[in-house]
């Protein structure tokens, strides 16, 4: 068994380690879904931070810089811009709800502003996107152990799934916190030292430009990638469960400001580190089967081994703080807002906690068994971001700004913002124009049903638009 493999497993059973100590503080379901609103500026930076950095920001953006080139900064950059919104905008003002209404969830506060059918509908399109965006993070965690110990998908796949689930549903949210902060240390130190000594293996930047695609040097658009990823990527960031449930664990609505707005920066600047070396992956190998094996190439052919191992802990972490994000969103979506919600709302707080531990684990399970399914890390996160996006963006903040919308307006939001996704995805509607995909026609069409039935009903009720 190699040097960096064994670092990798015993890094990885450090962190179910401290997780399972942790795990002994949480003893009610506050402290696991929102850290008894405890979070300070610093925390909530590296845990929403540790969240976002993930599959598609390392393995993912690092594909598409091998790939498109420049352009692929557009896929992390438009994280940080949702992330910039969800700081300034969304997040201090539904923290504020939620403190007022004791929500611990997003479904909370669906169901407060628009009922229980609404809550239930987002509940379900959750679980089928999040699996989704689960399985893309041990699609990224199975790489890493394919190119360090040539190991079948599935090996990596369990490996991964299991060290985030282990310690995730031994304390939620406050044992996440802390985990990603130690997680967060090792990312900044391995991408921190990996680029600039790889780019320097690699002959500098004039051998790195030599060596990208066509058209590789063009910021704003390059390949498939660009500026167009805005629309798919940016506003999950703004209304993710998963973020804004983190949000809400933060102690006054000035440390969600702080944390969040410090995070949005890290992401705009983290996201040319990726694309930066995935360029230098191709004067290594320009004809690559799979461009997502771009970064594990670079950190296993062009630097050291301890740096090899240091930067691929980085990765690692990564995918497993973005891991115990999806699975924070599982737990709570299915523990609260579908088991005490509708099943047994007289459920006791043990009982709840119970479950949302039992949710954890059952989620890794089946992202685990959707891994061998789906046929890389983009794939995985393009779906999830997209259903997020034509699903909750329009109501959330529909519901946070005007005051006249209701179940009606919400629903009919949902299903055309879906229904037209799925579509345009499927080619029931083709011969779009490039910039009408499939993520901005689902936009379009929620805010649209949204606004006419909102009109509508203000006509039959005699009121003004």
């Amino acid at each position: 068994m190699n040097t960096t493999l064994l670092l990798l497993l015993a890094y990885s059973a450090g962190l179910i380690a401290l997780g399972l100590w942790l795990g002994r503080r949480v003893s009610n379901a506050g402290g696991f879904f929102v850290a008894g609103r405890s979070l300070g500026p610093g925390l909530l930076f590296a845990t929403i931070l540790a969240a976002n950095i993930g599959a598609g920001t390392t393995i993912g953006a690092a594909g598409l810089g091998y790939r498109d080139g420049l352009a692929g900064w557009w896929w992390v950059g438009s994280a940080g811009i949702g992330t910039l919104v969800l700081a300034l905008w969304v997040g201090p003002r539904i923290w504020a709800v939620a403190r007022a209404r004791g929500h611990l969830t997003l479904g909370d506060y669906l169901d407060d502003r628009y009922g229980p059918s609404v809550r239930a509908i987002i509940a379900v399109l959750l679980w089928l996107g999040t699996l989704a965006l689960l399985a893309g993070q041990l699609i990224a965690m199975s790489d890493i152990f394919t190119v360090v110990a040539g190991w079948p998908r599935g090996w990596g796949v369990v490996v991964g799934g299991v060290v985030a689930t282990a310690y995730f549903a031994a304390g939620g949210l406050l044992v996440a916190a802390w985990v990603n902060l130690v997680q967060l240390v090792v990312m900044v130190a391995g991408f921190g030292i990996a680029l600039p000594w790889a780019m320097a293996a690699a002959g500098g930047w004039e051998a790195v430009a030599a060596a990208a695609p066509p058209g590789g040097l063009d910021f704003l658009q390059g390949g498939e990638s660009g500026w167009i990823y805005l629309a798919l990527v940016a506003p999950g960031f703004v209304i993710s469960p998963g973020l804004i449930q983190k949000a809400y664990g933060a102690v006054d609505a000035r440390a969600i400001r702080i944390g969040l707005a410090a995070t949005a920066v890290a992401l705009l600047l983290f996201a040319a580190v990726p694309p930066l070396l995935g360029m230098i992956a191709r004067v290594y190998d320009p004809a690559l089967a799979d461009h997502e094996f771009a970064l594990p190439l670079v950190l296993t052919v062009g630097v050291p081994v301890w740096l090899g191992a240091l930067g691929l802990a980085a990765v690692f972490s990564a995918e497993l703080s973005s891991s115990d994000a999806i699975l924070f969103m599982l737990s709570t979506s299915l523990s609260r807002d579908l088991y005490r919600r509708f099943v047994r709302p007289d459920a006791s707080d043990a009982s709840v906690l119970r479950v949302a531990r039992i949710a954890a684990l059952a989620g890794g399970a089946l992202g685990i068994l959707l891994a061998a399914a789906l046929p890389g890390v983009i794939e995985a996160l393009t779906i999830f971001y997209a259903l997020l996006a034509v699903s909750l963006f329009v109501p959330v903040v529909g519901g946070l700004y005007t005051r006249r919308a209701g179940s009606p307006e919400a629903l009919s939001a949902i299903a055309f913002g879906v229904m037209l996704w799925v579509a345009v995805r499927t080619g029931l509607i083709d011969n779009l124009p490039p910039l009408f995909t499939a993520s901005v026609v689902g936009l379009l069409a929620s805010a649209t049903a949204f606004g006419a039935v909102l009109g509508a009903r203000a006509i039959l009720r005699g009121a003004p638009r």
